[in-house]
């Protein structure tokens, strides 16, 4: 009976974490929590200026893409484009605001047409997403985070 005892005291001891060093079951626990976290979404959109950082979720999307679109309105009025035949196409912009809140373009897609009616507006778009007021990076759990976004750009003209 005796030796019964002890080897349940031994088993029980192997099977626990006692001998597993404190380095280690942090990592466990850092490992567990990043797998847990969701990396599509952020925590804080990326914020202009005048955007409050206060707001709800969905009020912080809506300033960023607010602002975004203004600023794009305002640049594409500046051009006028001369074409050749009536367009209806959606031009997409990839673009990466990084940690540091700078906008990288990542891809533009536009159709054949736009290329030929106006080959000058990949640059255009370019130029302006260059030109975007200051932005604060967005957040995930309070840390700065590179954030990708698709902007599509719809071109009518009557």
């Amino acid at each position: 009976m005796r030796h019964f005892w002890m080897l349940l005291v031994f088993c029980g001891l192997a099977s626990c974490n006692l001998w597993v060093s404190k380095d280690k079951k942090t990592q466990e626990m850092v490992d567990q929590e990043i797998q847990a976290i969701d990396w599509n979404n952020v925590d804080n959109y990326p914020l202009f200026e005048n955007c409050d950082e206060t707001a709800s979720k969905i009020g912080q999307r809506e300033c960023f893409e607010q602002e975004l679109l203004s600023h794009f309105s305002a640049t594409l009025t500046e051009f006028e484009f001369i074409l050749g035949s009536e367009i209806d196409s959606t031009i997409t912009v990839d673009f990466l605001v990084d940690k540091e809140g700078k906008i990288t373009i990542l891809e533009i897609v536009k159709d054949n047409e736009i290329d030929g009616q106006m080959p000058e507006f990949e640059g255009i778009v370019r130029q302006s997403l260059k030109n975007m007021p200051s932005l604060a990076p967005a957040l995930k759990r309070g840390i700065p985070v590179s954030a990708k976004f698709r902007l599509p750009i719809r071109l009518r003209s009557n």
